[in-house]
């Protein structure tokens, strides 16, 4: 498959999906027509058999009920055909981000962090990021597990990453079901609060009310009944009625404080079991996709009928802003008290677990877009890990946010402890190739497939010095910014191996000073056998090919024809010779 059947196929799934739409559409409007002829019947009916006993009670009945069964199936049309359409915007955006209109899409622009270890420099999150790109989460929880994806910068289980998400690829269906159910429900509360406060909760109603709610109800009921066929006064119920009220009213400040702290979460369970339910009921066969859906399997019962249950007593309990429920369901069956006590019996019975559910939801919800990007492109490659001297060897590397056609790609390899010293003209493709270096680095780590023909990979972590800037709130220079930059690199490089990663250090001082410091600190990285690559304008740096094998020297080339400016995009080796500054001052009639 290429790059237009992946195009066909989401094309071809809208159409499936819009004949789906339209008969739902179709049987609403039946089911809307005939419930109106049914509600009209039944106001006729009644009408007809007014007076007359037990025939208008019968007619009645008949009417209420099979009306209420119409509501609830538009109901559950309603329900279908948004899931439906929900569908068919999914698959809309999907078009849309392969013909590269991405960018009203959720940049991530929160996750921005300069001190990060790379990801400021690389642009993974931002308008025209590659969070922004490849982002399909449906939940704040795999939004924040997506982009957690993108930084822990670690490098371990690679190829069980690569299975999981080459598996989900596949579940094109699945995966898309499971955000259209995700879609249906808005949360707007992060369930972190959520897990928080339930694994800190300290019960706050006292024992005895957990067999009061049950036995109050009964008698109400025993009450009602004995009134009913007058074996008693009537008085007995109104008496009753006022206990309950007061009893009640006695603990109302503890039910009201535990509904103020539940009722910010009923949306976010309401959505989650569904999403647990899809889960538990896929078969997968990655041994990561495998072990997460293991974590929400329970002896005696799903995490998803679980997560179902506490959302219907949220549901139940928020009743309490009903009149009728809060005066006579309080009076006669301690509504209020007996929802709270439900609350509190749940959490202490699932406290424990909560966390690891809401966990394997969010981690799903992260995965479904690593692996939506994996069938979106399927020409890219996962890389083969190797074990050997070759940290990266690849063959016409690019970066996957490029148009494919404009695209100039670039075969890469380079060793264990080696160090290139790259220049070039402006504008040549310099900062693009770190970039599409460092990318490829981090979504290899990811698990996920990168834009090459071959690409062979040790794994490493990821440092880099791209993008500095000078900061009025800390009162720090850019040049002091920098060099607070290259500390913590020269930091991290002591305990761990990276892949460094420079773009024009020292740009904030003179330039001979910044030729002696950068030479210093480029031989200070060699020498240290760190790996990685510098951007540079100061060919004064590529001296150090002569005194370091390890170091080796690649440039970007411009070439002036015919009066303008060419660039073929292709990293060569050895010195870049044609600079092109005064060239564009003059063409642009600066100078």
């Amino acid at each position: 498959m290429n790059m237009s059947e992946v195009t066909t196929f989401y094309t071809e799934r809208i159409k499936e999906l819009e004949k789906e739409s339209s008969k739902f559409k179709k049987q609403l409007v039946n089911l809307a027509i005939f419930r109106f002829a049914v509600f009209l019947t039944t106001c006729v009916l009644i009408y007809v058999t007014l007076g007359a006993y037990p025939d208008v009670f019968i007619v009645t009945v008949l009417g209420l009920f099979l009306f209420s069964f119409l509501v609830i199936k538009n109901i559950n049309l309603k329900r279908l055909k948004s899931i439906v359409d929900a569908k068919i915007a999914i698959n809309k955006t999907e078009i849309s981000v392969l013909n590269r209109d991405f960018h009203h899409l959720d940049s991530g622009e929160e996750f921005i962090n300069p001190a990060h270890f790379y990801s400021n420099d690389i642009d993974l999150f931002g308008v025209g990021s590659f969070f922004q790109y490849i982002n399909r989460t449906t939940t704040n929880d795999g939004k924040v597990a997506l982009a957690n994806s993108f930084t822990e910068n670690k490098i371990d289980a690679i190829l069980e990453k690569q299975e999981a998400i080459n598996e989900l690829a596949e579940k094109v269906t699945w995966r898309q079901h499971y955000a259209a159910l995700a879609s249906l429900v808005t949360v707007k509360n992060k369930s972190n609060k959520i897990v928080s406060w339930i694994r800190d909760y300290k019960s706050v109603l006292p024992d005895f009310l957990s067999k009061i709610k049950i036995i109050f109800p009964v008698i109400s009921i025993i009450l009602i009944g004995l009134v009913s066929f007058s074996i008693l006064a009537f008085t007995y119920l109104i008496i009753w009625f006022f206990v309950g009220v007061i009893l009640t009213a006695f603990f109302v400040k503890k039910t009201q404080k535990i509904y103020s702290e539940v009722d910010t979460s009923r949306e976010i369970f309401k959505q989650y079991y569904q999403l647990l339910h899809e889960i538990e009921n896929e078969r997968f066969s990655s041994k990561i996709l495998k072990e997460k859906q293991d974590e929400i399997k329970r002896a005696d019962k799903k995490a998803s009928v679980i997560f179902k249950e506490f959302s219907k007593i949220l549901d139940a309990f928020d009743q309490r802003n009903n009149v009728f429920i809060s005066v006579l369901g309080n009076g006669f069956f301690l509504w209020e008290i007996n929802n709270a006590c439900k609350v509190e019996n749940w959490i202490k019975s699932y406290k424990e677990v909560v966390s690891n559910w809401f966990s394997v939801v969010a981690y799903f919800d992260a995965q479904n877009s690593l692996a939506n990007y994996k069938f979106n492109h399927p020409v890219f490659v996962f890389p083969e890990i190797t074990a050997n001297n070759e940290i990266i060897k690849s063959s016409s590397l690019g970066h996957p946010l490029l148009d494919a056609a404009k695209r100039v790609d670039n075969d890469f390899v380079i060793n264990d402890a080696q160090f290139f010293i790259v220049t070039g003209a402006n504008m040549a493709g310099k900062s693009t190739f770190l970039r599409t270096v460092s990318l490829s680095i981090v979504m290899a780590n990811c698990g996920l497939p990168i834009c090459a023909k071959e690409f062979k990979y040790s794994p490493i972590k990821l440092i880099t010095s791209m993008r500095t800037t000078d900061s009025l709130t800390e009162d720090a220079s850019y040049f002091y910014s920098e060099l607070k930059r290259l500390k913590f690199i020269v930091d991290e490089i002591k305990n761990e191996k990276y892949f460094i990663i420079l773009d024009e250090i020292l740009k904030g001082t003179n330039s001979k000073d910044k030729a002696i410091g950068s030479k210093k600190f480029v031989e200070k990285l060699t020498k240290s056998k760190s790996t990685g690559i510098i951007a540079t304008h100061d060919v004064s740096l590529c001296a150090l090919e002569d005194e370091f094998t390890s170091v080796k020297n690649y440039y970007f080339d411009a070439e002036i024809i015919a009066d303008e400016l060419h660039f073929d995009y292709q990293l060569k080796n050895g010195i870049c010779k044609n600079m092109n500054a005064s060239f564009l001052l003059k063409k642009m009639e600066i100078v």
